[in-house]
């Protein structure tokens, strides 16, 4: 599916809208998912992760499959499936892996600035990053990535990078400062880590649109300049090629480093970030790498 698709840049995006338990819609950004398949029984896997109901063969190449009803803190879909039951084959942050879902309905469009960060009040706001009204439904869009961490955690392995520094330019690094904007909760808590590691002082922003302020409001109000911006792409309100270009058209911002962070992999990625203004583009979520290219980009900046 993700071949057969435009990768649109820019204001709009595409959702793959479906249900869980429940009448309550779904949605994932379709250049995140692969394929659709009918789901069949699985074999489990012996001591795994709660939501992991078992592996499937995808031509041969076996696959994780997460039960995604279970993973977000509801009843398990596995415990009664359906015949209209299908497994979401996704991309993203460098793995391959399916999430049963209830039943799959359709692909929506929608713009970006009409996608907002959830209610805190939700009591599924952890996993959801954003809803929007589609019709007359309000879509709820889930934090995969969160899932696939808590379901997968990465390996946490950036201190060999900064051990290889010299002590001058880690006290030069340090001397900077860095924006961090992503609209996962769990994409910010591995940034935040991985920053620690070596010592550069940071801020946090949700998404684009807080950002932006945020950034206007540290250079008009205190002076204050950020040498580098980490940002996701797909973020509520604003996404992260609007925010680059916003960014650049800013005379007191625009000398900033600009490194897009995505979950999204491939060549049509790194063209458009290019083209948005960014500096660099890194694929989620290898630790050793965003540290190589947070120490290349304060370097330069």
């Amino acid at each position: 599916m993700q071949n057969d698709r435009t990768r649109a840049e820019g204001s709009r995006q595409e959702l793959l809208l479906f249900q869980l338990n429940g009448r309550q819609p779904f949605g994932i950004n379709v250049l995140k998912i692969r394929e659709i398949i009918p789901y069949e029984p699985l074999n489990q896997i012996p001591y795994s992760h709660h939501a992991v109901i078992g592996i499937a063969k995808l031509r041969g190449v076996p696959l994780t499959v997460i039960d995604l009803s279970a993973a977000v803190g509801k009843a398990p879909l596995k415990d009664a499936v359906e015949e209209s039951a299908s497994i979401v084959i996704t991309e993203f942050n460098r793995s391959i892996q399916g999430f049963l879902v209830r039943k799959v309905d359709r692909i929506a469009s929608c713009d970006w600035k009409d996608i907002l960060p959830p209610p805190a009040a939700s009591g599924r706001s952890s996993y959801i990053t954003g809803v929007t009204r589609i019709g007359e439904e309000l879509v709820e869009i889930i934090d995969v990535e969160r899932v696939l961490n808590e379901v997968t955690p990465p390996e946490d392995i950036a201190g060999g990078y900064v051990r290889q520094l010299d002590e001058a330019h880690l006290k030069a690094l340090q001397q900077k400062c860095i924006l961090v904007v992503d609209d996962s909760a769990m994409a910010r808590k591995q940034i935040s880590r991985t920053l620690d590691t070596i010592g550069v002082p940071y801020y946090l922003a949700r998404d684009g649109k807080e950002a932006l302020e945020k950034l206007r409001s540290l250079s008009q109000t205190e002076g204050k300049h950020v040498d580098m911006i980490i940002s996701d792409i797909e973020m509520p309100e604003m996404d992260g090629y609007t925010l680059t270009k916003e960014i650049r058209k800013d005379a007191d911002l625009s000398s900033s480093y600009i490194l897009l962070h995505t979950s999204l992999a491939g060549e049509i990625s790194s063209q458009n970030a290019s083209r948005s203004g960014a500096d660099a583009s890194l694929t989620k979520f290898v630790t050793d790498e965003l540290t190589e290219a947070v120490i290349e980009g304060l370097s330069v900046s």
